[in-house]
């Protein structure tokens, strides 16, 4: 009987999400079929819209986890908490710092004055989006996180050299974003493990944790707040930067150079001049905070949460600002050549799209997000604050050295590779700086009951006690609090020495899944798109 409730509540909730899911992408059809009849062939627009709602339905389900998955499998934020911060934040990049104009060939990776007419051009992207997006909606599927980029990158290969042939094709750019998936994930593993083997070895296994932490996680805050706030300039206010040099001109009488885009200089320094600020705010309440806590790692771990929560919302802000182009890039693209029935490089993108984008990704995260956020936030290794705050510092500082090296990475192997990162680093040390913790933890253990079993003797002296003061009373009542902190105490050790000497492996399975899905990605989704383009085709010419 409770099987056949759990499955009927499930059934139920599958059907809600397809319901509200075929309402977004059948509103998107409606509003611009009937925005846009004065447009020849705007029913293929709508057609195209549909498939840019759908891709960026998703990226919100797939691509997504990727930044609140690690918070969520640490404990520092829950599901729905995870989600909503998520929504807000990927929407408000897409909206306020996704871009005025995105190139309508995805990094360049073949020729568009190769395409006959405009009508083939229209045919090829459209069969990418879709491409792109059916490559996804798989992958979320099996629980695998892939790149979106990847996707659509393998889908207008694959629609152009349907169209063109494979000389249409920029092998170059291909053989570097071929490289990038071993740079990226290698990228994201040696600086999450980095940054998690410095905790370590500061903090973590130092007897007086506490007294380590108060000077550490204020450094390692002010790190990440340089981190994530130059990654946030370089990546999430393109669009927006203009207009903030000319109001800095503009208020301090200064006059800064209007650039299109801050440089890395500036980002830096912007990044650094809040970090500073950061420094001294957030230190003085570690020490505040830490005077309470006990000396073991899950009050190491707590320090952690709510720079998570920040870390979580500002990578989708730029997550969204940046990755939205995934979905509306080959759809402002087939916009801008049936309005101007011409091929462009760039164009512009019409706040329709966009908003298709932001409201699709939002979508998409809410109704089918949580599979993949549980995938990356614990079904591959054991995630704890500690692990997860490596592994976003990894994803903002991988990004960041790649596009000032310009690498092509993915955003998705960044955040996979730091937690196979993280949890390769605990195999290697689980032989040996473990071992040496478990004893530790055992030894306080061992001292507790000793302590325990002192103050209950001495507590049973007093009771038995005939004649007895009003200082033995005292005495009394404050054994009794003793004992029960040192209860406390043991507890708490119990489930720490629990908890350590639990088996900490990467699975290897997801590790297998995982790569597989990420090396069939570009092909796959080119020979969808191929496939894809031909269907078209045969049904546009009589």
């Amino acid at each position: 009987m409770r099987t056949k409730k759990f499955s009927s509540k499930n059934i139920g909730s599958n059907v809600l999400r397809i319901g509200l899911s075929l309402f977004f992408m059948a509103y998107v059809v409606w509003w611009s079929y009937t925005s846009f009849d004065n447009i020849s062939n705007h029913l293929f627009l709508s057609i195209a819209a549909l498939f840019g709602a759908y891709m960026a339905m998703n990226i919100g389900a797939n691509d997504v986890a990727n930044n609140v998955g690690p918070a969520v499998g640490s404990g520092a934020m829950s599901m729905s908490f995870a989600i909503v911060i998520a929504v807000i934040f990927e929407a408000s990049g897409a909206l306020i710092a996704g871009g005025d104009v995105v190139s309508t060939i995805k990094k360049d990776i073949i020729d568009p004055d190769m395409f006959i007419n405009t009508d083939q051009f229209i045919w090829a992207m459209t069969a990418a989006l879709f491409a792109g997006a059916l490559w996804l909606n798989l992958a979320t599927a099996i629980g695998a996180p892939v790149s979106t980029t990847h996707s659509i990158v393998g889908g207008v290969m694959g629609g152009g050299i349907a169209a063109a042939g494979f000389s249409i094709v920029a092998w170059g750019t291909m053989g570097k974003i071929a490289a990038s998936w071993i740079i990226s994930p290698l990228l994201g593993g040696v600086i999450a493990a980095g940054f998690l083997y410095f905790i370590k070895k500061k903090i973590v296994y130092k007897k007086d944790k506490i007294k380590s932490a108060k000077k550490i996680v204020p450094i390692l805050i002010a790190v990440m707040t340089l981190a994530f706030s130059t990654y946030l300039v370089i990546k999430g206010l393109k669009k927006v930067w203009p207009d903030i040099v000319s109001f800095i001109n503009d208020t301090f009488f200064v006059i800064l150079p209007v650039t299109k885009k801050p440089t890395f200089l500036v980002a830096l320094l912007i990044g650094f001049s809040i970090a500073i600020v950061v420094y001294f705010y957030i230190k003085p309440r570690i020490l505040k905070s830490s005077s309470k806590m006990k000396n073991n790692r899950n009050s190491i771990n707590t320090m952690f949460t709510i720079p998570l929560v920040f870390a979580a919302a500002l990578l989708s802000f730029a997550h969204g600002a940046n990755d939205v182009a995934n979905a509306i890039g080959p759809l402002s693209a087939i916009a801008d050549a049936m309005i101007t029935n011409d091929i462009s490089s760039k164009a512009s993108i019409p706040l329709w799209v966009m908003v298709i984008g932001a409201v699709g990704i939002a979508f998409g995260l809410a109704l089918y997000g949580p599979k993949l956020i549980k995938t990356v936030g614990g079904e591959i290794t054991e995630l704890d604050q500690i692990r997860a705050f490596s592994i976003a510092m990894a994803a903002a500082i991988t990004v960041i050295i790649a596009s000032q090296l310009g690498l092509p990475v993915s955003t998705t192997h960044i955040a996979i590779g730091g937690v196979f990162g993280v949890g390769f680093l605990r195999e290697f040390l689980s032989d040996t700086k473990e071992e040496e913790i478990i004893r530790n933890e055992k030894k306080t253990l061992e001292n507790g009951k000793k302590a325990l079993k002192d103050i209950k003797k001495e507590l049973n002296n007093l009771e038995l006690k005939k004649e007895k003061d009003m200082k033995d009373y005292e005495n009394i009542i404050e054994l009794h609090k003793l004992i029960k902190e040192e209860q406390e105490i043991i507890k708490a050790e119990k489930k720490a020495l629990k908890k350590v000497k639990k088996i900490k492996y990467v699975k290897r399975e997801a590790v297998k899944k995982i790569i597989a899905a990420w090396i069939i990605t570009v092909p796959s989704a080119a020979i969808l798109s191929a496939s894809l383009f031909f269907m078209i085709k045969g049904i546009m010419i009589p």
